[in-house]
């Protein structure tokens, strides 16, 4: 299955599969006269008793299950997403070519530009604006093989995957309904899941800029647990639980968390001057972050001190209504940063 029509999917509602490493998230959206609501959507860890690829991936099959049940959603259609180092995402500009020479030329250029073989991947391209003397745009390219993976697992749950998306653009699909930035300004999306970081960015012009890190929560969670010489699901518990007081977070403790962090903090500054040295017309001026580790206390206050940009949580469902049940309306309530990919995958409806 390939990635076609990115960006021009409107009608006809899915369901947005957001399927992790860790967990599975699911969530159905109505649209109605340009706004949004929330008709269901679900949260669930996937199993984590097994080494086994072939155990981890029925773990992963039965809880997509479970989370379609949970959410209470009736379709079968699905959008998924993908990220990580098999997922490319690059700005092109051509010298002005005739309209049928332009496939060939995205093609030739995705096969310079992506840090795998274009040959055995999906490629597509949106193009902005005519302009009278170049063709500008960006292309999208991913393996088959990562496309086949996820696909696989949809299709074991029982479900159609209509289309594939790219995390990072589902973000910015999200954060695009229901905000513009303003000229010369720009807006980080960061999404901290739990084997890759995605940092989306958007300006003005629209222009995507998505970089995945390949450092998240897994990374943070198995160094604190480490230099601490406790097991890591006992400081998966302690970070997320509700009640975390000082007495279970020392002061040492405390210093092992913002060290764990600290590889991510100086990936996402770099990516940001990087920004800045390529888009000079824009500024970043905030950067909003999801993601279940978003959802960790301290860790926002902690990229607020040490990025430029001000660091705000961001629950994209404060500008979504919810039709669905008090279940649904907790989740999105308390856990909404965790959904905001599946959110956006939601919204590429066809």
């Amino acid at each position: 299955m390939g990635i076609k029509q990115l960006l021009k999917l409107n009608q006809s509602s899915v369901l947005g599969l957001d399927i992790g490493s860790s967990a599975v998230k699911v969530v159905q959206l109505l649209k109605n006269n340009d706004r949004y609501s929330v008709t269901g959507a679900a949260i669930l860890d996937i199993p984590d008793d097994s080494d086994s690829s072939e155990q981890k991936e029925i773990n992963t099959e039965k809880t997509i299950r479970q989370c379609i049940q949970t959410a209470g959603t009736q379709s079968q259609q699905v959008v998924c997403g993908v990220c990580g180092p098999e997922v490319a995402v690059r700005y092109f500009n051509f010298p002005m070519l005739p309209k049928e020479e332009v496939p060939g030329a995205v093609t030739l250029e995705a096969s310079q530009v992506c840090p795998f073989s274009a040959d055995d991947s999906a490629v597509d391209y949106q193009l902005f604006a005519d302009d009278e003397d170049n063709i500008c745009g960006f292309l999208v390219a991913a393996t088959n093989k990562l496309i086949r993976s996820k696909s696989k697992l949809a299709k074991n749950a029982s479900l159609k995957n209509v289309l594939m998306d790219v995390d990072g653009l589902a973000l910015l699909n999200c954060y695009s309904e229901f905000e513009t930035p303003q000229p010369g300004r720009a807006t980080a999306i960061l999404n901290v899941g739990n084997s890759y970081t995605n940092l989306a960015i958007m300006n003005d012009s629209r222009t995507p800029f998505i970089r995945d890190i390949a450092y998240a929560a897994n990374d943070i969670i198995t160094r604190i647990a480490e230099e601490n010489n406790i097991a890591y699901e006992d400081i998966g518990k302690m970070l997320c639980t509700d009640d975390l007081n000082k007495s279970e977070l020392d002061h040492a403790m405390e210093n092992s968390f913002a060290q764990a962090c600290q590889k991510l903090i100086v990936d996402v500054a770099e990516t940001l001057r990087y920004y800045s040295t390529q888009e000079k017309s824009a500024v970043v001026e905030k950067v909003l972050v999801c993601g279940g580790f978003a959802l960790v206390k301290g860790f926002v206050e902690l990229l607020d001190s040490q990025l430029s940009p001000n660091v705000i949580l961001w629950n994209p469902f404060e500008n979504i209504q919810c039709q669905a049940n008090s279940s649904c309306r907790d989740i999105i309530k308390e856990r909404g940063p965790a959904l905001a990919v599946a959110a956006g995958l939601a919204m590429r409806s066809i």
